[in-house]
């Protein structure tokens, strides 16, 4: 896990679940089965990743996956990170 994770929570309950607090979101909750993020939630936080961290998507293979928990979008983010300063 890494300090994204709190900016992250903080999107996901501002954005999808505003009866919830960010502390009670665990990271392995999952957001799509739970119905937290449907198809419109997807393009949501795609562009709200775009702007937050910077990440150029067009390149990145995203899928609902992707979005799956709060634990996996940190991963993603991560290896995004990874891959642009690679380059």
């Amino acid at each position: 896990m890494t300090d994204h994770t709190r900016t992250i929570k903080e999107f996901i309950v501002k954005e999808f679940m505003p009866d919830v607090p960010v502390k009670q979101l665990e990271t392995d909750y999952d957001l799509l089965a739970g119905g937290v993020i449907d198809s419109l939630g997807l393009l949501r936080a795609i562009l709200w990743l775009e702007d937050t961290f910077q990440i150029p998507l067009h390149d990145a293979e995203i899928t609902p996956e992707t979005f799956r928990s709060v634990k996996a979008i940190d991963a993603f983010i991560e290896q995004m990170h990874h891959r642009v300063n690679a380059t």
